[in-house]
C-alpha cells in the first residue's frame, strides 16, 4: 500500500519520529491506525449513550437550564479550593 500525506502532516510524523517516541514511519502508522480503529469501534459502540447524553442537553438548553461559562470557571474554582 503506497499512501501520500500532505508536506505538513509528514513534517508531524517525522518530527515524533526525529523525537524517538517511534523507530520507523511504519511503526508510526501501525499506532495511528489502531487508535483511530479503537477510537472508531467506541464510538460505534456507544452511538445511543451519546445521541441520549446529547439529547439530554438538548432538552435542558430548552428549558433554560444552562450553564455560563462564569458559572462553570466559579464552579470549578470553587471544587479546587475544596
Amino acid at each position: 500500500m503506497t499512501i501520500e500525506l500532505r508536506p505538513e502532516l509528514e513534517a508531524l510524523v517525522l518530527k515524533d519520529i526525529q523525537l524517538g517516541l517511534y523507530g520507523s514511519v511504519e511503526e508510526y502508522l501501525e499506532k495511528a491506525v489502531m487508535l483511530l480503529h479503537n477510537q472508531e469501534a467506541w464510538l460505534s459502540s456507544h452511538r445511543n449513550e451519546i445521541a441520549a447524553k446529547i439529547e439530554e442537553g438538548w432538552q435542558a438548553a430548552e428549558r433554560g437550564e444552562i450553564t455560563t461559562y462564569e458559572q462553570l470557571t466559579e464552579e470549578l474554582r470553587r471544587r479546587k479550593r475544596a
